[in-house]
């Protein structure tokens, strides 16, 4: 195995009862990649997210983190991890210095290390200032980047974080997007989140899984044109029925848009543009706009991820 490669995933299988919420999963994470993991509730993401922090063993597969397997040698391979849940897991009693020590002797740092160690992180963090001060009387934005801080005071190879900005105002945001940017330099960062703009102004790649099953793993330059050859914008004064668009060759599905607007997506290997042409002209459907439109990141995730059923536990995905 290479070893620029942090996270080694592979054929990983996750089944509650009878129903596989993860199947047949791979993928590696580079050194220096930012790696925006995305899915629907339901889709098997937290799964997939618990079995990487060895929360979760796999029902098949393996997980490699940094060439260490984690069924076989866990706390080796957790060594190597930083992780940053949803909710941040901090001690509001304590102060930031008290509870970033803590967290170093945790991670089994010798005790001439734990104030190097916590003073780096918290300068990386921007938490000089409030050292001495208690969690608890922080603002939102700053119990986040504790959470970042304990994540990173080991220096692990690899950080994982959790819906890192949930609840916070557009500044912090802002703050915490350019942090993960940083720690992008010198780790590898497995960023999930439901934010799809987050995705695009932080992350060097992007995964999306869909039903268990990953449908795309793409370098983020690429996704804007992923579906650019598949996809039509079509407008006509009079529309016809959507059923006699949907059964011409090559039409895969349909979007309105309204006002007789229509995002037409087509099998890749069949276009059917001259076919709408001639059927438009025939059936005098006033088709005034055909064109290939760059697709946006929301598009592409509603394209690939779809539609998860309602009843999907939230416990298990």
């Amino acid at each position: 195995m290479s070893t620029d490669i942090l996270i080694d995933v592979d054929n990983v299988s996750r089944s509650f009862g009878h129903r596989d919420v993860v199947r047949d999963v791979s993928f590696t994470v580079v050194k220096g990649e930012v790696l925006g993991f995305l899915g629907p509730n339901g889709a098997g993401k937290t799964t997939t997210m618990r079995i990487l922090t060895g929360t979760l063993a796999p029902s098949r597969g393996q997980v490699r983190v940094g060439g260490i397997d984690m069924l076989q040698h866990p706390t080796q391979a957790k060594a190597q991890l930083g992780y940053l849940p949803e909710t941040p897991p901090l001690n509001r009693d304590l102060t930031v210095d008290e509870f970033l020590d803590f967290c170093a002797r945790l991670r089994r740092l010798p005790r001439r290390q734990v104030r190097p160690a916590r003073e780096q992180a918290k300068a990386r963090c921007g938490l000089h200032d409030v050292g001495r001060r208690l969690i608890g009387n922080l603002s939102k934005g700053f119990q986040q980047r504790i959470g970042i801080a304990q994540a990173i005071i080991h220096n692990p190879p690899v950080v994982i974080l959790d819906e890192p900005t949930v609840g916070l105002d557009p500044i912090q945001i802002q703050e915490i997007r350019a942090l993960i940017r940083e720690l992008g330099q010198a780790h590898s960062v497995i960023l999930s989140t439901h934010i799809l703009s987050e995705v695009q102004a932080i992350c060097s790649h992007v995964q999306i899984i869909r039903r268990g099953e990953l449908v795309l793993k793409a370098g983020i330059d690429e996704l804007a044109t992923h579906l650019h050859g598949a996809h039509l914008q079509v407008a006509f004064r009079r529309p016809p029925p959507a059923e006699t668009l949907a059964q011409m060759d090559g039409v895969a599905t349909l979007h309105p848009q309204g006002d007789g607007r229509w995002l037409v997506h087509f099998d890749g290997d069949t276009d059917p543009t001259d076919a709408l042409v001639r059927a438009a002209a025939a059936g005098d459907w006033g088709l005034y706009e055909l064109t290939r439109p760059r697709l946006s990141l929301e598009d592409v995730f509603l394209e690939l991820a779809g539609d998860v059923p309602a009843d999907a536990p939230e416990h298990a995905a």
